[in-house]
């Protein structure tokens, strides 16, 4: 899933690429992806792209002065940039994983793009983000919180401090891959409850969240769209590396799967050598 490093890439790199020009029209393929019905589609056409933005793990098409494209890539969408387009003709609905093109003025625009068979992609065309039912959720950005802050919105709800920390309603940016990483160079297990955080767990927690995003977003921006999930994956310390051995301490990686998702640690650098349990009733060890 797409995370605050790589939707902020995106928004940088349709800055650079696609601010300036107009749209020549939007095409909806997948018409479950849109969310919205007024305005309609067609008002896109003929305004030109003045910024991009983002909004935890949103993106925000700026087009004119009141009108937005909000997306939500949500687990397996993507963001295509396309110099130019094969064929002029009108997407047809139903067909391939395209759920939403973008075509500009110049014969260049984007695709919206969403691999498997759960459509969880998100467009919402509104005057207003704010608008927008997640946006409006959103806590204060992971990046952008003071230390005051993030103590207090990590405080403000009490469980295991993974969950927490991928709460939008907390925190907006941080998913499941960031927040592995960030919980490892914090030396925090995944899960520590977060009433029992000390002040200076907390205080590490903070400055992990900021070394490890900003990091990502230094590596990922002016990067191409079609660069970026390589780029993601040559980061990354321990998620995704299960039964490989931790770049800080030589351990094995390990693993907690769940049913749609799981998450991975080190035991030497987070648990006290000791690994946590694989099975989602059982007595887990923090």
């Amino acid at each position: 899933m797409p995370e605050l490093p790589e939707v902020e890439a995106l928004a940088e790199y349709l800055r650079r690429r696609a601010v300036g020009r107009r749209v020549d029209r939007l095409e909806v393929a997948a018409i479950s992806a849109l969310k919205t019905y007024d305005p309609a589609p067609t008002a896109a056409a003929g305004r030109e792209v003045t910024d991009a933005r983002r909004h935890g793990k949103f993106l925000d098409v700026v087009l004119g002065e009141d009108l937005h494209v909000v997306v939500h890539l949500a687990r397996a969408g993507w963001l295509h940039y396309r110099e130019a387009f094969g064929s002029s003709a009108p997407l047809r609905p139903g067909k391939g994983p395209v759920a939403l093109r973008v075509r500009l003025d110049d014969g260049s625009g984007f695709d919206l793009t969403e691999a498997g068979t759960q459509k969880s992609l998100a467009v919402y065309l509104v005057a207003d983000p704010a608008t927008v039912p997640g946006v409006a959720r959103l806590g204060p950005d992971a990046l952008a919180a003071d230390p005051a802050t993030f103590a207090e919105r990590i405080r403000s709800r009490k469980g295991q401090v993974k969950g927490v920390l991928t709460d939008q309603t907390v925190l907006a940016g941080v998913g499941n891959a960031y927040s592995d990483e960030i919980l490892h160079a914090a030396k925090l297990s995944p899960f520590a409850l977060t009433s029992r955080l000390t002040d200076e767990q907390i205080g590490a927690l903070h400055d992990a969240t900021r070394d490890v995003l900003t990091d990502a977003v230094s590596r990922s921006v002016g990067q191409r769209a079609a660069e970026l999930k390589g780029e993601k994956r040559s980061g990354l310390k321990v998620h995704a590396r299960t039964g490989l051995p931790c770049p800080v301490c030589g351990d094995t990686v390990r693993e907690v799967s769940f049913a749609e998702t799981s998450l991975q640690y080190c035991p030497t650098c987070q648990t006290g050598g000791k690994p946590l349990a694989d099975r989602r009733l059982s007595r887990l060890v923090r």
